[in-house]
């Protein structure tokens, strides 16, 4: 990984938040690092190596994100150049949050493995990685064995300001691990051992080259003893075992099945018996669901069995509602609305521009309740202002 790469596009973009992103990154990796050398217990390290994989993912997706940033502001130098750059406004959709939770993967055994509890016995210390751009969530680790039948995740995510185009990331990563297991204290193993075969006197000796310098091992003259250069950080390895890519038509209402493609063959060590899916439930929520999208002053008609009024009201779009006060202070006092219009995929909205038996600027909303239609006319105060709600 080029960090020093990352820091200096990063600090080019002049963007704070970005920058403390991957300050904290690279102090999260380096930590990781250290305690996955320092590790004596099995846990510990697998638990170690998996923040240094999930650190060493963000880092990249950042790098990604970086160059991205740094094109998309090129573009717009170009744009600001071209004589159409006044005609270049886009409609944006509406972004909105999305949630997974209840991931399950089902595995399937061996008949011999499952049922008869024969062969050998092997556990896969698993976890996944859930991404969307840059947004990157890493779930519990959960060791498997030949017991189990699913892979179950308890977790559950939720990202932020997220684009109808999205394309959510699922990584599975799986390690075999191994019944005894330790790193940095292999040293220290060695040594008890050459300390009690070779003697007591010469194997103090022994022991305190070998041991680290966290041990306060003193020669018998009372120096220092020597100390053999500091090895390689090593640990277990976790290895992508299968993904699957997400998008806004897998999301149901319920718990859905998707397809996961695995990677490696069988005779791959840390390679899972997978049924070859996933199990998890999707949810998304617009922002438009909860912010307020517009609100402005309108002449409100109300049309029921004949009847008609005029009322100027402070209407507020907001989720499937449009909502009318009186006077835009009962939306800060959070006072209900005087009433509500729904806003469904039943509804009816038409503009019109000029209505010469009334007003002009117009727009009509037509609901059915109770098997009779009811139309509620708008009126705003200018043609761009009808065509701001219309949109």
């Amino acid at each position: 990984l080029n960090l020093m790469y990352i820091r200096q596009m990063a600090q080019s973009l002049q963007d704070t938040d970005f920058q403390k992103k991957i300050d904290h990154e690279m102090r999260m990796r380096e930590g990781a690092c250290k305690l996955l050398a320092a590790c004596t217990q099995r846990e510990q390290a697998l638990e170690a190596a998996k923040n240094l994989l999930t650190c060493n993912n963000r880092i990249m997706a950042y790098m990604s994100t970086v160059q991205r940033m740094k094109e998309a502001e090129l573009i717009q130098r170009k744009v600001r150049r071209s004589s159409d750059a006044g005609l270049l406004k886009d409609r944006l959709p509406c972004k909105g949050k999305i949630a997974i939770s209840d991931l399950r993967i089902p595995l399937i055994w061996k008949d011999t493995d499952y049922f008869k509890n024969k062969g050998d016995f092997h556990r896969y210390a698993v976890f996944a990685l859930i991404k969307i751009g840059c947004d990157i969530y890493d779930t519990n680790m959960v060791l498997v064995d030949r017991t189990m039948t699913d892979i179950c995740f308890e977790n559950a995510f939720v990202f932020s300001s997220v684009g109808p185009d999205f394309e959510m990331k699922l990584e599975l990563y799986s390690c075999c691990v191994e019944e005894d297991f330790s790193i940095s204290s292999a040293p220290r193993k060695l040594a008890s051992k050459l300390s009690s075969s070779i003697g007591r006197s010469s194997g103090k000796k022994v022991r305190g080259s070998l041991e680290g310098p966290g041990d306060s091992a003193m020669d018998n003259d009372g120096s220092n003893s020597v100390l053999l250069p500091a090895a390689a950080v090593t640990g277990p390895k976790y290895h992508l075992l299968a993904h699957t890519s997400l998008s806004l038509q897998a999301i149901h209402s319920s718990f859905w099945t998707h397809s996961l493609r695995t990677v490696g063959n069988e005779s791959c060590c840390f390679r899972l018996p997978l049924y070859g899916s996933v199990c998890c439930q999707l949810a998304a929520q617009p922002l438009c669901m909860t912010e307020q999208i517009i609100s402005s002053f309108l002449n409100l008609q109300q049309r029921v069995g004949g009847r008609q009024s005029w009322t100027r009201m402070f209407c507020v779009l907001l989720g499937t509602n449009l909502c009318c006060y009186y006077s835009p202070e009962e939306v800060e006092a959070k006072v209900d609305p005087a009433f509500t219009i729904p806003i469904n995929k039943e509804t009816r909205i038409r503009a019109m521009e000029k209505d010469t038996r009334r007003r002009s600027n117009s727009l009509t909303i037509t609901n059915l309740c109770a098997g009779e239609e009811v139309t509620h006319t708008l009126v705003a105060e200018s043609v761009e202002q009808m065509y701001q709600w219309m949109e």
